[in-house]
């Protein structure tokens, strides 16, 4: 039987640029107000992070910033993830040498992978560290998804600690928490479902919507995990709304607009995202005003 890395909600923390550089002052008080509104683990360098645009030398920094600055205050989970097994391996030493608490690994974009390709991708990093794995399985944008054998076999690995599960797809779920048990554990990838999620036996999420309300994530995770699925159903239908508005075009542009309109300063995307369609932006203004984040 394995520990999970986390319980509860951990956020898809957004890194703040400025003048194309990370801006790291503004890192630092994005973790502590997240730490402060109950946020269980801070996941660094995923994609709400724009990992995909930075360098590996920036990479490397931003985890190592991150955990320096948490200090051992709540968990860090260090998206490692590539295309590159070789790559994935180097970030994943790396975050190892700074000390992160985990690793988040997308499956493979691009290129993709068979199912066989998969098990030795994520066993040839994982027989090289020391550090719990979380893989992502959001196949939206990579174009490939595990399979219930391949989750069943990669739980093996004494180091596969879980997966962050953003497909949508229930009977996967399902099928691989009755296969695998304690053996590899669930994170919902996907704010609007949690509950749901939860109710089948996963620990929690990695969030969007926690950057701009950590407490409510930390509230509607704790219900859940409490036994308590209807204030956790009343919590994620009340906020469904805004959960749904931050995906309004592709993550994250949505939530970086939104956290600069609350004031939270966190600069632009970078190419290729870039700003709102203007009527997308309207909308989302609209949402933060009618949940009374914005005057």
């Amino acid at each position: 039987m394995k520990t999970p890395v986390f319980t509860g909600s951990s956020v898809a923390i957004v890194t703040p640029f400025r003048d194309g550089r990370v801006d790291y002052e503004k890192l630092a008080e994005l973790i502590d107000f997240q730490i402060a509104g109950g946020t269980a683990a801070i996941t660094i360098c995923g994609t709400t992070g724009e990992c995909s645009t930075m360098s590996m030398e920036e990479h490397i920094e931003t985890v190592d910033f991150c955990i320096k600055h948490v200090a051992g205050r709540v968990k860090v989970i260090a998206g490692t993830g590539s295309n590159d097994t070789m790559a994935a391996l180097e970030l994943s030493q790396e975050a190892e040498k700074s000390k992160a608490d985990a690793l988040l690994m997308v499956t493979p974009y691009y290129n993709k992978a068979t199912q066989r390709g998969l098990i030795k991708h994520y066993t040839y990093v994982a027989d090289r560290v020391n550090l719990p794995i979380i893989l992502y399985n959001v196949p939206s944008r990579t174009g490939v998804s595990f399979t219930t054998d391949t989750y069943r076999e990669l739980a093996k690995h004494p180091n596969i600690n879980g997966v962050k599960e953003a497909s949508g797809n229930f009977a996967l779920l399902a099928s691989t928490l009755a296969a695998c048990g304690d053996e590899l554990y669930f994170w919902s990838g996907n704010d609007n479902e949690v509950v749901p999620m939860m109710s089948l036996g996963a620990k929690g999420v990695i969030s969007v919507v926690a950057n701009i309300l950590p407490g409510l994530m930390a509230e509607l995770t704790q219900a859940c995990l409490d036994g308590n699925f209807a204030k956790g159903a009343e919590l994620q239908l009340k906020y469904l709304e805004l959960m749904d508005r931050l995906f309004i075009e592709v993550n994250p542009i949505p939530v970086k607009a939104a956290m600069n309109l609350m004031g939270m300063d966190v600069g632009e995307c970078r190419l290729p995202l870039c700003d709102m369609d203007p009527a997308n932006y309207e909308k989302l203004k609209a949402t933060l005003r009618k949940y009374g984040l914005i005057q």
